[in-house]
């Protein structure tokens, strides 16, 4: 194998090893490439390979390591775990080099043509979205979206780049961390769910964990590692007699356990409200069959029946996808049964097709689609996402919100009057299903019948629904719709709709200002409109010319305005002598925090800020918090776990501030505990002798209720730090017959 070049100079040692380490992953990275390389592929691969590492030469990531190292890494991603060709990892080697380096697009399309060319391009877009402000980042987001409809290798390379990242964001500062690990569960773990990339999409969301949960994240790995071996002396039991019948039909297969993933451990703890001891699916047991396409179907339902007459299902629990498969693609049987030892054990059956493309998602798609047509969901997918990126003037964080719930969500599946199945996300309305019918059906709906039953337009349609549209002429949207729909479909018709109707009645208000400028000898110059918009704090023209219009304003102070030929100019402030004064002085006057949270809390220069605490996660001293500047209410603290945390740090990076707690014990803080147990004798007793007696706390509201020998209790207490609260936790938790005590919010239970 011909050694490529990597650009020369005199090396130390280190240097010569980094050489070497850089030659040993690139030849790595051509053995995986192997069995796809055609005549003359090597060269441009190779080719692409210096081309990079001579433009990265003189560039190392944050850890100290050469750079070129990130973009072979993110090509072998491609190669190895997604399944890409040649093209595609050429593109990887390249992603970072026109956003970068000297490199310049046309440079890469001289080179190696106009395809290569075109997705290097989307990926510089794509690569913009990191550390941008908000409603730019949720733009450039759309930007990857049209890009991705053009070509999803984009996608899948961006997302390749996003899992090396994530994998190596160790040395990154801490609130970099939090962005880049909020970003991802926000934007890139839905994607890669949507791709059908299911190994990446966990990875992804275990990763972003680990840097925005450290301590649950540790505590569950730590009991997984703690329960491994008796978590595999189970999976023995329960596989040898399926096993053993399986291998009597003579079928070709694997089975097996396998971990559920600490993020969606995480999840059932918080959705159920269960410790880790009473999850009981930590693992899902897996059967891989090796069969013909034409057989794969009846293979499944087989090996089905062979597993529910050795152990007893679960009815409710059965997920058929082989019927109607989801629409990035996956395709299995799912069940839950009673194994061994009365434990719920969850069993996956698929066939090998089904799992490569469970798997590497969208990639092996393209592999198997001859004669499967799943590439046809996968095009009307992209095609939605056009037809809805094409509204030009869509308010971006919307957009990226309303693609969330769109595009990024769990599917259902309902029906036409003629029993055509139309596929819907989750959470989708009568209303939603009238506007992915025809947006002139959605927009004249009044009512709808869901399984024969008169229903409002905002009912929730559930999988297997029939639903019938009730339309009349005389109807049209109302703004309050927009609250019962979810698809971004609806809501941008809905919108585009509204904004007709609003454009109409702007043209009386502009009529009205037209006649209130000519009688003060001025005119309607977009200077004059936009000076007036601006005195009423409104954010358009057409704002300003609608609220004339429904005389929300009546230009009355319009009197006050100077006119300068037929040009406006603001009124003069009042009592102009003292406000400069006054206004300069508060200007440099230092911040201080208000007197009912003086706890310091220092940003990176160490200056004291005003703040406020949260109220959606009310922080106390001690716990992991980030501030972030609002518009309208200065600095607020949020608690990193908090439910609204992800979508600020990933839209809004540039409003977070560094935040850390400094030491005073003499504040102390409200909070909340809720404790459930076993009502006995004297159990409230002991449980306030613990907060008041022995950890002298101060109680400020104290709730029980009773009910079948259980007791619920909500206890609001003030303490100085999250060190005193998690002291006060486990003691309560020592006591007998107690059986949880947890943190919520004491505004919740007012």
């Amino acid at each position: 194998m011909e050694t490529p070049a990597v650009p020369t100079k005199t090396y130390t040692l280190n240097e010569e090893q980094e050489k070497n380490e850089i030659l040993r992953k690139y030849r790595a990275l051509l053995r995986v490439l192997k069995p796809k390389l055609k005549p003359g592929d090597r060269e441009l691969v190779r080719h692409s390979f210096e081309m990079a590492a001579d433009a990265h030469k003189t560039m190392r990531r944050k850890s100290g390591e050469p750079y070129i190292l990130h973009p072979i890494a993110v090509a072998m991603i491609c190669a190895e775990e997604i399944g890409l060709g040649v093209r595609s990892t050429i593109c990887a080697l390249l992603h970072d080099t026109v956003e970068d380096t000297e490199v310049t697009l046309e440079d890469v399309q001289r080179e190696f043509g106009n395809e290569i060319a075109r997705i290097v391009d989307g990926l510089t877009k794509i690569s913009n979205v990191i550390d941008a402000s908000s409603s730019q980042q949720a733009e450039n987001f759309k930007k990857i979206l049209l890009t991705l409809t053009d070509d999803p290798r984009v996608i899948l390379i961006k997302l390749a780049d996003r899992l090396h990242n994530m994998r190596t964001l160790d040395s990154m500062k801490r609130e970099k961390q939090l962005k880049i690990a909020s970003e991802t569960i926000w934007v890139y773990t839905p994607l890669a769910h949507r791709m059908g990339l299911y190994a990446i999409k966990t990875e992804l969301e275990d990763l972003s964990m680990k840097y925005m949960e450290p301590d649950a994240y540790r505590d569950i790995a730590q009991k997984l590692a703690e329960t491994k071996r008796e978590r595999s002396r189970y999976i023995n039991e329960f596989i040898r007699p399926l096993k053993e019948k399986i291998e009597q039909t003579g079928l070709k297969f694997d089975i097996y356990g396998r971990p559920k993933s600490i993020h969606s451990i995480w999840n059932k703890i918080k959705k159920k409200g269960v410790s880790f001891e009473e999850v009981y699916d930590l693992f899902a047991i897996r059967v891989i069959l090796d069969s013909e396409l034409q057989a794969e179907k009846a293979d499944c339902w087989k090996v089905y029946s062979i597993i529910t007459s050795e152990y007893q299902p679960q009815p409710e629990r059965l997920r058929d996808w082989l019927s109607r498969p989801k629409s990035n693609g996956y395709e299995a049987l799912h069940t839950t049964v009673m194994g061994p030892q009365g434990r719920w054990v969850e069993v996956q059956v698929r066939s090998r097709r089904m799992d490569e493309i469970a798997e590497r998602g969208l990639a092996a798609h393209f592999k198997y689609k001859e004669g499967t047509g799943h590439e046809d969901r996968f095009d009307k997918w992209f095609q939605q996402i056009r037809d809805v990126i094409g509204s030009p003037d869509a308010d971006s964080v919307d957009f990226l919100n309303d693609f969330k719930t769109s595009f990024l969500a769990e599917e259902i599946y309902v029906y036409t009057p003629r029993g055509d199945v139309k596929m819907l996300p989750a959470g989708s309305t009568a209303l939603d299903f009238a506007f992915y019918i025809h947006s002139a059906i959605g927009s004249k709906t009044i009512g709808a019948k869901v399984n024969h039953k008169l229903v409002p337009i905002g009912h929730k349609l559930r999988s297997g629904d029939q639903i019938e549209i009730i339309t009349s002429n005389k109807q049209k949207p109302h703004e309050d719709w927009l609250n019962l729909v979810i698809t971004a479909k609806a809501k941008s018709k809905i919108k585009d709709s509204l904004k007709e109707e609003k454009r109409k009645i702007a043209d009386d208000g502009k009529y009205i200002l037209q006649k209130k400028l000519e009688g003060m000898k001025a005119a309607v110059t977009p200077g004059n409109v936009e000076l007036i918009t601006q005195f009423y704090k409104l954010s358009s023209s057409l704002d300003l010319y609608y609220n004339i219009a429904i005389k929300n304003i009546d230009l009355k102070e319009l009197k006050e305005f100077q006119v300068f030929g037929d040009r406006l100019d603001l009124p003069r402030p009042k009592h102009q002598e003292h406000k400069p004064q006054e206004h300069h002085h508060d200007h440099h006057k230092p911040l201080v925090p208000p007197k009912d949270t003086e706890l310091i809390i220092f940003g990176e220069s160490g200056d004291q800020f005003k703040y406020t605490l949260a109220n959606c996660c009310k922080p106390i001293p001690g716990d992991d918090v980030f501030g972030f500047i609002t518009a309208t209410e200065g600095l607020k603290i949020h608690r990193n776990s908090c439910p609204n945390a992800a979508r600020l740090l990933a839209n809004y990076g540039h409003r977070v501030v560094k935040t850390k707690w400094a030491k005073n014990k003499d504040i102390a803080f409200l909070t909340g505990i809720k404790i459930i147990g076993l009502d006995d004798v004297g159990v409230i007793n002991k449980i306030t002798n613990i907060i008041s007696g022995d950890m002298r706390i101060n109680i400020n509201a104290l709730t029980i209720e009773s009910r079948d020998g259980l007791f619920e209790g909500n206890i609001k207490v003030y303490v100085h730090d999250k060190e005193e609260l998690n002291e006060l936790v486990s003691r309560l938790k020592s006591l007998r017959g107690i059986q949880t005590v947890d943190r919520f919010d004491p505004e919740e239970n007012k």
